[in-house]
């Protein structure tokens, strides 16, 4: 016999701030058909809960401490393919929701309009199709690399890599603890570094920190 929780669906919660992950428990709960099955505030612990917590849909946060969303997004399509990941984040959809869906995620939503729309997009996501706002689903239907405020953001220059790099830098990061994140080399992330540089027109590493910082602080 199959219990009502049998016939919820499963849903695990990455994200590093534990009231984040309360209010998305709390809002779920209120759900009939939903069940939180796990909590992760980790790359890794997301990683290892996507295989024994059964999910049938991963939220994600794109600003964790070690590893940079995307590349969580990355993982997680990569080890289970068949797992939907939405991206739930306070950074701008100009800038990430079309890279985020590049990488594997099915939705993007931002947290400012989550308690609102969250258990819809997570509906639109487990019924098999792809959820964004209007604006950016109209980016993607026209097949464009960049919506028109990433067109106007100098960092809608970026590569999707490029662009980890430089938030990793505006949170304080070295370049040797985001070499190791990343799983590259020390060199490697030098050379983002210069290719930053250059397409942002900055003088030196100082005027780097400094704009990394601010934007950093925005997103």
């Amino acid at each position: 016999m199959t219990s009502d929780t049998d016939r919820r669906r499963r849903v695990l919660v990455v994200d590093d701030h534990e009231i984040v992950r309360l209010g998305i428990r709390q809002l779920i709960s209120t759900e009939s058909d939903l069940i939180v099955c796990g909590e992760a505030a980790t790359a890794e612990e997301a990683l290892t809960l996507s295989r024994t917590s059964l999910p049938d849909l991963a939220i994600v946060d794109l600003c964790l401490d070690t590893t940079p969303g995307l590349e969580l997004v990355r993982q997680l399509h990569e080890a289970s393919p068949e797992l939907p990941v939405l991206v739930l984040s306070m950074h701008d959809e100009a800038l990430f929701a079309e890279r985020a869906i590049r990488a594997g995620a099915r939705g993007y939503i931002m947290k400012k309009g989550a308690i609102v729309g969250l258990v819809h997009a997570i509906r639109e996501v487990l019924s098999g199709r792809v959820y964004a706002s209007e604006r950016v689903s109209q980016a993607l239907l026209r097949g464009l690399g960049d919506t028109g405020a990433s067109q106007r953001d100098p960092l809608g220059g970026l590569t999707d890599r490029e662009l980890e790099v430089f938030e990793m830098i505006g949170r304080g990061i070295s370049t040797a603890t985001i070499a190791g994140n990343l799983g590259l080399s020390i060199k490697t992330i030098e050379t983002y570094r210069s290719n930053i540089k250059q397409k942002l027109n900055l003088r030196d590493a100082t005027e780097l920190i400094r704009v990394a910082v601010t934007r950093t602080l925005q997103m």
